[in-house]
């Protein structure tokens, strides 16, 4: 748990939010080994040690009737990146969702990351850029889920 906990830590600094991070070691424990697995992580290692991660769920598509896997995280040592690491976790994975007969296989990327971009271009990544993303945390999700019942629209 201190490895992913560090590469989670560290990817969120490379995404420049390194205080975002609010997940611990026990939280992280709990959510891929705990009673009810919220999630499920591939490490990549070298010579014994971790230089990468990944951390990904099941999602459902209504249109295909058939799960999907969503890539959550995805992170390699910046003096493990170029060395493969990262399309082998991307391969595993991908083996991984065919083995289970998923539809897909997805994730997000930050549009300014052009290097990853271009890697999973590279992989037959294709963007869906006619989709945004919308998120409701914090006070707003409270609010929303407190709303009367004729404020919820």
């Amino acid at each position: 748990m201190p490895a992913i906990l560090d590469f989670v830590r560290a990817l969120a600094a490379f995404e420049r939010a390194p205080d975002a991070v609010k997940a611990t070691a026990p939280m992280l424990h709990d959510a891929l080994f705990g009673a009810a697995p919220a999630a499920e992580a591939v490490i990549a290692e070298r010579d014994g040690a971790a230089i990468g991660f990944a951390i990904f769920y099941t999602t459902f598509s209504t249109w295909t009737g058939r799960r999907g896997m969503w890539l959550d995280d995805l992170y390699v040592a910046p003096g493990a990146r170029g060395s493969g690491a990262g399309a082998a976790l991307l391969a595993h994975l991908a083996g991984i969702a065919v083995a289970r007969d998923y539809a897909r296989f997805e994730w997000w990327v930050l549009d300014w990351n052009l290097p990853a971009i271009e890697f999973y271009r590279a992989k037959g990544a294709v963007a869906q850029d006619e989709w945004t993303v919308q998120r409701v945390d914090g006070a707003a999700l409270h609010a929303l889920a407190h709303a009367a019942p004729g404020e919820r629209g």
